[in-house]
This record gives C-alpha cells, sequence and structure tokens, in this order.
C-alpha cells in the first residue's frame, strides 16, 4: 500500500483576522513534492486555518492515491492531539472540521506526528502565500509559487542542528566560550547571547476548498511571517508578505520607556527599602560560571500581587543589576584550513596563511526558540493595597479591575496572533487571566503547578510594613539571603527559584520552537528573567512587574536565552 506524508499549516493575521492555509504532500522516500494546495479564507483564527489546511492536505493526498497510509506531520500541537484522540475538542469551530477531516481517509490509515515549526516551513510558506494573496483581493495561484523552491533551498543550506535543552545564560554563554577558545579558522562559533540567527513563522495552516494545488514542486519551504516575539535577527525572506520578517516594535530597546510609577510590586519597593542585603549588593560585581550559581541559586519575590499599571508601560532592563554580558571570543589568531585542491596544486613548503579573529556571533542556525510569553495575572483586591499574596493565602478572585485587565491583554494578544499554547498557574487569579486569553484565541489551558506564586507563609495578606513591626527580624533576614524563608514556614527564594529552573526546563523541552504565554505571578516571571540573563539573586530587587504587563524570553537550542520584553503594558493604556 502505498504511503504518502501530508504537511499543512495555517495562519492569521490577527486570530481572527485574515487567514489562509497551505498543505504539500510528500513522497516520504524521496521527500519530492507530489502536490500543493493553499487557499486565502478570509477572516478566521489560527486553529481553524490549520484545520483547513489539514482537511485541505489529506484531500489532496486521497486525489492522488485514495487507497494511501497517510503521515499527517504538522506543528500545530491542538490539531495533532485532537485528532489523534488524545485531547478533546471542545471549540464549536473546531469540531466540524475535525470530523471532515476524519472522513477524508478511515482512521486506521492515517497517523498525526507534531514536527517544530521549523520543520513545517513549506506548508507555512504556502499558507502565507495564500494571505498574501488575499491582502491584494486575490486567491493563491500554483504558478507564482516559490515555496517549493525556497523550502529546497532552506533545507539545503541547514546546518545540522545543535543538541542539548535551554537553560540559563551563564550556562550558554560558558560553552559559547569553551567553543570559541578550542575552535580553529575553519571551524564554527557558537552562538552566543541568546543571539538567534533564525526567526520564528507565524502559526501553520487552513483548510477549506482547495482553491489551488500543484503537482511537482520541491519539498521544503522559506519562513514565513515571525513568531510573536520573533528573533533579535530574522533573515529576509522576500514574498513573504509584510508579516514573514517584520517586528511588532516591542522588542526594540530604542523603544522601551522607563516606568515612574510604581506598579504596586513589592519586590523593587522592598530593594528600595532595605538598607542591607539584596538591595546593598546589588551594584556587586556579578560572577559567572557553576560556582556563582551554586552559591546564589535564585530568587524572585512576588512579595505583594502589585497596584494599577504604570501608565509608563515599559520599564528598561538597567545594565546595574549585574547582567551577563556576551562573551569575547577567544584571544590569539587561528590558522586558516588549506583545502584539498590548494594541497594538490600547491608547493609542499607552502604556508598556511594565518586567518583573521573572528568576529561578530555568526554561527549555525539554532532554529525558533521556545519563546515564554510571560503575563502577569490581573490584580486582585490585595493589589492595590500592596499585600503580600502568594500560594499559602485565601487565592483570590481578579477583581472588576483585574476582569477589564485580563480582556484588554486578550484582546492584544488576539491582535498579534502568534501564541500557540496557553500554560497557567493553578490559582485563581491566574486562571482566570488565561481564561479570558484562552477564550479569544480558541486555545485550551494547561495547568502548571510550578509556575505558582511563592509561599509567603505568616506573611500571607499582609503589607511590608506591618510584617516590619511583627516579624523584623526574619524580614532582614529574608531581605538579605535568597535562602531565608518567610515566618511561618514559607518558601524561600532559592526554593522558588529552583522549582521555576525546573519548570523552565520541561516546558521548553515540551514546547520547542513554540511561542507559549505563561500566566504566572512575580516570582516566577523575574526569576526566568534573572536567569535568562544570568544575573545575580539581588537584581530582582531592581525589576518591577506590574499586574496583567507583558515580558518575554526566548531559549534556544544552544542554552542560550534572550530577554526580548520587560513589563510591557501598553495594552491597558487605550
Amino acid at each position: 500500500m502505498r504511503e504518502v506524508v501530508v504537511e499543512a499549516d495555517g495562519g492569521s493575521r490577527g486570530n481572527p483576522g485574515p487567514a489562509g492555509y497551505g498543505a504539500v504532500v510528500l513522497d516520504p522516500a524521496t521527500g519530492e513534492t507530489l502536490a500543493e494546495a493553499a487557499e486565502y479564507i478570509g477572516v478566521a483564527t489560527n486553529n481553524v486555518a490549520e484545520y483547513k489546511g489539514l482537511v485541505a492536505g489529506l484531500k489532496a493526498a486521497r486525489e492522488l492515491f485514495p487507497d494511501a497510509t497517510v503521515h499527517v506531520r504538522m506543528d500545530s500541537k491542538l490539531v495533532v492531539e485532537q485528532m489523534s484522540g488524545r485531547w478533546k475538542i471542545k471549540h464549536p469551530d473546531m469540531k466540524p472540521l475535525a470530523a471532515e477531516a476524519g472522513r477524508v481517509f478511515p482512521a486506521g490509515r492515517v497517523r498525526y506526528e507534531w514536527i517544530p515549526r521549523e520543520r513545517n516551513k513549506h506548508a507555512d510558506r504556502l499558507a502565507n502565500e495564500a494571505m498574501d494573496a488575499g491582502k491584494r483581493g486575490r486567491q493563491w495561484e500554483p504558478s507564482a509559487s516559490t515555496a517549493g523552491l525556497d523550502a529546497s533551498a532552506a533545507r539545503n543550506a541547514a546546518a545540522p542542528p545543535p543538541s542539548g535543552p535551554p537553560g540559563d545564560a551563564t550556562a550558554g554563554a560558558a560553552r559559547a566560550r569553551a567553543a570559541l577558545a578550542g575552535s580553529s579558522g575553519g571551524g564554527g562559533t557558537a552562538t552566543a547571547g541568546g543571539t538567534a540567527t533564525s526567526g520564528g513563522t507565524a502559526t501553520g495552516a487552513a483548510t477549506g476548498p482547495t482553491a489551488g494545488t500543484r503537482a511537482g514542486a520541491p519539498a521544503g519551504s522559506a519562513t514565513g511571517p515571525g513568531a510573536w516575539p520573533g528573533a533579535v535577527s530574522r533573515p529576509a525572506t522576500p514574498d513573504a508578505g509584510p508579516d514573514a520578517g517584520s517586528d511588532d516594535g516591542l522588542f526594540a530597546a530604542e523603544e522601551a520607556v522607563t516606568a515612574s510609577v510604581a506598579s504596586g510590586d513589592f519586590e523593587a519597593e522592598a530593594g528600595a527599602l532595605a538598607p542591607v542585603g539584596h538591595a546593598a549588593r546589588a551594584h556587586a560585581p556579578a560572577t559567572d560560571g557553576p560556582a556563582a550559581r551554586a552559591a546564589a541559586p535564585g530568587v524572585g519575590a512576588d512579595a505583594t500581587e502589585g497596584a494599577a499599571p504604570a501608565p509608563g508601560g515599559t520599564t528598561a532592563l538597567a545594565p546595574a543589576a549585574g547582567h551577563a554580558t556576551a562573551p569575547a571570543p577567544a584571544a590569539g589568531r587561528a590558522t586558516a584550513p588549506v583545502s584539498a585542491a590548494d594541497r594538490a596544486t600547491a608547493p609542499a613548503a607552502r604556508p598556511q596563511v594565518p586567518a583573521a579573529p573572528r568576529q561578530g556571533w555568526a554561527g549555525p542556525d539554532m532554529g525558533a526558540p521556545a519563546t515564554f510569553v510571560l503575563l502577569r495575572h490581573g490584580e486582585t483586591a490585595l493589589t492595590p493595597e500592596k499585600r503580600f499574596s502568594g500560594s499559602g493565602g485565601s487565592d483570590p478572585e481578579l477583581s472588576a479591575a483585574g476582569l477589564r485587565q485580563a480582556e484588554a491583554v486578550a484582546e492584544a494578544l488576539a491582535a498579534r496572533g502568534t501564541i500557540q499554547e496557553i500554560v497557567s498557574s493553578p490559582l485563581t487569579r491566574c486562571r482566570q487571566t488565561a481564561g479570558a486569553v484562552a477564550a479569544r484565541l480558541g486555545l485550551d489551558v494547561r495547568i502548571e503547578q510550578g509556575l505558582r506564586e511563592t509561599d509567603f507563609g505568616a506573611w500571607e495578606g499582609l503589607t511590608f510594613g506591618e510584617v516590619r513591626e511583627r516579624h523584623p527580624e526574619d524580614l532582614d533576614a529574608w531581605l538579605a539571603s535568597p535562602k531565608a524563608a518567610p515566618t511561618g514556614g514559607g518558601e524561600s527564594f532559592a526554593t522558588v527559584a529552583r522549582r521555576v529552573a525546573a519548570t523552565r526546563d520541561r516546558l521548553t523541552a515540551a514546547y520547542a520552537g513554540r511561542t507559549v504565554l505563561l500566566v504566572t505571578h512575580v516570582t516566577p516571571i523575574k526569576t526566568l528573567v534573572r536567569l535568562a540573563l544570568g544575573a545575580p539573586p539581588e537584581s530582582l530587587f531592581r525589576m518591577e512587574l506590574s499586574a496583567a504587563s507583558i515580558s518575554a524570553v526566548a531559549y534556544y537550542a544552544d542554552g542560550n536565552a534572550s530577554v526580548r520584553l520587560l513589563n510591557d503594558t501598553s495594552h491597558l493604556r487605550g
């Protein structure tokens, strides 16, 4: 029985917004393109577009080989898990599309596999061509498509992907320095400092009636729209549409606005008030390496749930907090290798020519990173009062203001249209915030215990001043050491940091190449940012996070991380 591979994708520029899908049928042995399908489908969500792409790909395969077995590969975890029967289909728009896909071939002849976005570039490019055509008031035409040619070129130029899970900036920087120090002029350089050499692509494909199909094009594809928040350096992708290599501007350093109004983030206030401890050590030089990390395992104080969002919006990261810096290239000059052809024609005593020192961060393509969009939950009744509100207290619900904030951030994320997964802390305020976003995006919410807030013990519900009056010695110890726990058996910052780091590692492995919304609290967000920067524990007292603010960190396959955004509240100012 003949087997074919179907790769499908779909995207929506707005979610919901102008949408299109792409699908390709491949020979599994040779990689030859047997058929292509793409269509602009009008206004729809990412998930609808992805399902429509699946249906179109299956129908194209059936037209070629009605009795074939089909191996479907998509970068949509939602579609793959639902069509495999492991996840329930809850959204009313998805149910008829899933049923239609299930009727194209008998269930026993179709198997589904999730693949990273960078391996689904052919279908992604087709989807973007369809959306570009729709923007011009047309439908996709096979004769005008370059997706197959671009995919073939991208595949031929691709370097072998590096291995290893993403980790802290300090660990990645150490590996980069070791690689630079030990390599010769002809060797590759490691990517450092979280610098990306390839951008992400927008969510996948839409399906529906097959507006255009084509046979005989090469397999593969070029990149499509950059996944929000995208890579630091995106390669240019001609003809990929206005979103292909663009940045939404939120991550440019020159656009960061320093907020001067307090957010109610108690940790930042504590850092300003504390005479000793973390705040006093904030200007000490940062160290780098395993020994330093072992001595200071991590800290993140979500002391209180913050006050009203700062009208300044984004708070830029200050260099004084000991953030990690990019390692310098190794000293000395590398020797350029001599090719086989040179050796065949050159005299035996021909000297080797010294190569110029390597500059910049040019290195192998790391592929699309795992990007965490970090959303702090909306306000609760405790937020404006600046009271400690962790995981050991009353578990308050969102206030009326918090519910409005949740709707505002949901609208903003839907407009950007790049969130592919949602993971939330188990606490009520986060589940409510995540639920508002999920309802707009048509996604499910996964609960992750590791994203819960710090347990503040006997300090739960108290203000900083009340803790100072009742437990002055414990408070001083807490401010002075990440290993000190709040009164009454709460969690130390070091304990929380270990929990958050383990959660980070699980999620980056599970969502490699995906853009994931993590709805959580001040402590976990600050801890993720601190670890990504390789900054010392006291740096958390120099960050500020407003309620319903957005931050972002990208994690690359070489172990490096890149902080893209901190404390953006622009969506709350409309």
